[in-house]
């Protein structure tokens, strides 16, 4: 049985929402098209092989990794103001065209920093505490229902696109090997969530 194209329910999008950047809800809507479709070409190509999804192959962290570039570099695509930050690693991940040169920046302002997350409610570590427009993908992997041929596509069950400041965050403790990293603390959630793009 060939899998399930996914798609948003154009019904659960804010239509009041207010994006920066020219952003429009359309460009998120194809964004996260544009990832689906990957998925279900990629595993429509693995269940003939009667090989697993990508879904069930990818571990949590390479997931979340995975998700965040498409994500990224879909949202340049569609979006009509907003490019990939050209540094290495730079933050955010989208920057405002032509404010940079050559669009790359180690720390800038003017963009928007992409993340993904199982966790409900949008709550994702962070390197640093800093003021950003940050915008997170909350999404599912059903990696339980059997057979496996059944199983639901990975599914974006919510989307947040807010500005938060530095005194959003909370530290996190570092372990011995640990990365430094911070995470928005519950009043910086909840001002997240006001800020919502789509509940599914």
């Amino acid at each position: 049985m060939a899998p399930h194209r996914n798609s948003l329910d154009p019904s659960k999008l804010n239509r009041s929402a207010e994006l920066p950047f020219e952003l429009r809800l359309d460009d998120i809507r194809a964004a996260a098209q544009d990832v689906y479709d990957f998925f279900h070409d990629v595993n429509t190509g693995l269940a003939a092989k009667v090989l697993e999804r990508l879904d069930d192959v990818l571990r949590p962290a390479i997931m979340s990794g995975v998700l965040s570039d498409m994500l990224t570099a879909s949202l340049a695509k569609h979006s009509r103001a907003l490019v990939v930050n050209t540094y290495f690693n730079g933050h955010p991940d989208l920057v405002l065209k032509g404010e940079y040169p050559s669009n790359a920046v180690k720390a800038g302002e003017k963009g928007v920093e992409i993340k993904t997350t199982r966790k409900a409610g949008g709550a994702v570590d962070t390197h640093g505490a800093r003021d950003q427009w940050m915008c997170v993908f909350v999404y599912e992997v059903d990696n339980e229902t059997e057979p496996a041929r059944d199983r639901r596509p990975m599914t974006f069950t919510e989307i947040y696109l807010g500005e938060v400041t530095v005194d959003d965050f909370r530290r996190n403790a570092r372990g011995e090997l640990g990365t430094r990293t911070a995470t928005l603390h519950a009043q910086g959630i909840a001002k997240l969530r006001r800020c919502w793009v789509y509940l599914a």
